[in-house]
């Protein structure tokens, strides 16, 4: 499953991208089994996947659908049982733990739920903390400067408990594009927020993909987020089955509705095959 953009693409200059020109996301083949025997779990059942760089791709499916685990994987955060993963063209799959943690630090974002700020540090410390994790120098106006994108530049020294969940996300997305992540992977980014600042945030992931230039990897569950993205795509089963280009809220909740019912009669079928 390969997405196609037509929006000019940030290029890549580092040898290790060069084979793989054009893509932020690359996974092949990959499997996630958890356990042995008759009780193992395949979480991911054989995922290819290439997302090119510029685009913003929402992930739905069913609850135990495989999307946690695609993410984690995805982002280096959990090792495939099988396959291969590639981030801005560099496999990560056989890195050593010290590796993956220079990238992810370095050449990835994140965005949480739980927004994850440190309540002790000022929103601009909180922001440069991805440069001072990497050994980098904080860079102050590289600070002031994402922070004016998403409409914090003046609260850049007060703390988070002195900003509301909306202004405390805003926060946590300019943390992920402070270094020029290859991928920002945003996991139910909008969880937490009431409808209209849940908005405002999936307006500035937008913003950051169709201006900036990033590339953006969100799991969700809300049909209304997911409409903001180029393209969505559906895992059922550790396995994607379905996708929808620009789809409408609407478009996407029926085929969300359509693909756990078909999951559900599939499940009922193994059961009564078994029994």
């Amino acid at each position: 499953m390969r997405l196609r953009s037509g929006r000019q693409q940030k290029t890549d200059d580092r040898p290790e991208a060069q084979n793989t020109p054009g893509l932020a996301v690359e996974l092949r083949g990959v499997r996630r089994r958890y356990g042995r025997g008759a009780g193992a779990v395949h979480a991911l059942a054989g995922v290819d996947l290439a997302l090119p760089r510029g685009t913003f791709t929402a992930v739905m499916g069913p609850s135990g659908s495989g999307k946690s685990t695609f993410l984690q994987c995805a982002a280096g955060l959990d090792r495939p049982s099988a396959g291969s993963v590639r981030l801005g063209g560099t496999e990560i799959t056989g890195m050593t733990e010290n590796k993956l943690t220079e990238l992810r630090r370095s050449r990835l974002g994140f965005v949480f739920q739980s927004f994850n700020l440190l309540p002790s540090l000022t929103v601009e410390q909180n922001v440069l903390l991805p440069l001072r994790l990497a050994g980098q120098r904080p860079d102050r106006r590289r600070a002031a400067a994402v922070l004016a994108q998403v409409g914090l530049g003046d609260k850049a020294r007060r703390r988070p408990g002195e900003l509301s969940g909306g202004q405390q996300q805003r926060v946590a997305i300019a943390r992920a594009l402070v270094t020029g992540p290859d991928v920002v992977f945003a996991d139910e980014p909008t969880g937490a927020l009431d409808t209209g600042t849940a908005a405002e945030v999936l307006g500035l992931l937008r913003h950051a993909v169709d201006t900036l230039g990033a590339t953006v990897v969100m799991v969700t569950h809300d049909p209304a987020a997911a409409a903001w993205a180029d393209r969505v795509l559906f895992l059922a089963d550790g396995a994607f089955a379905d996708e929808l280009e620009r789809g409408t809220a609407q478009q996407i909740a029926a085929r969300m509705t359509t693909l756990t019912a078909r999951t559900a009669r599939a499940a009922g079928a193994m059961a009564g095959a078994v029994v």
